[in-house]
């Protein structure tokens, strides 16, 4: 159950990083934007700076082509502000895709964990306890018969032995009821 978690987890993230690698690649456009606005802004800004030199009207050549100039930059900048909202829209997923699939497998999986957590924590201590063993062998004694098929019946029946201390059939009992929770004795 453990791994099956973990691998369920593993898969969830794995699937989510690919999608926002998917997601990502919708940032290009923005990418190509940025790039054309800047080389626009750049060459606009270099003919506004040639046509200066223009004897009488270069200061009037000179103000449209630095107004398309920032016209570009401007392009530039809604490329950048694409990319960066493409980038958040890929975090926000990614960060769903992680957290939905991961808070619901540790709804399913946590619970029964803990319970057996608990449960195999208490079983230890009453085995480590005086007596335990004898309880534990009692417990298996009252459990599924199906669990006692396996092993060799002890002469007069495994609730004879039992009754008369045999060290050997409560040792074995109890591991049964041990095994039963998935631990070792």
């Amino acid at each position: 159950m453990d791994l099956i978690a973990v691998a369920l987890i593993s898969a969830a993230v794995w699937a989510a990083f690919a999608v926002r690698e998917a997601i990502l690649l919708l940032a290009e456009p923005g990418r190509k934007v940025e790039s054309a606005g800047d080389s626009l802004a750049e060459e606009l800004g270099n003919a506004g700076d040639a046509a200066s030199d223009v004897p009488l009207i270069g200061d009037i050549l000179k103000k449209p082509l630095q107004a398309a100039a920032s016209a570009g930059s401007g392009f530039a900048d809604a490329g950048v502000s694409l990319q960066e909202t493409v980038s958040q829209v890929a975090n926000v997923i990614t960060t769903a895709l992680i957290l939905i699939p991961v808070l619901f497998i540790l709804l399913l999986w946590l619970p029964p964990r803990l319970l057996w957590i608990r449960r195999s924590n208490t079983l230890r201590r009453l085995a480590e306890a005086p007596g335990g063993a004898d309880l534990l062998a009692l417990r298996a004694l009252t459990g599924p018969p199906s669990t006692l098929a396996g092993l060799p019946t002890p002469p007069g029946g495994w609730a004879d032995a039992w009754r008369q201390g045999d060290p050997q059939a409560i040792a074995d009992l109890s591991m049964i009821t041990l095994n039963r929770v998935g631990l070792r004795p």
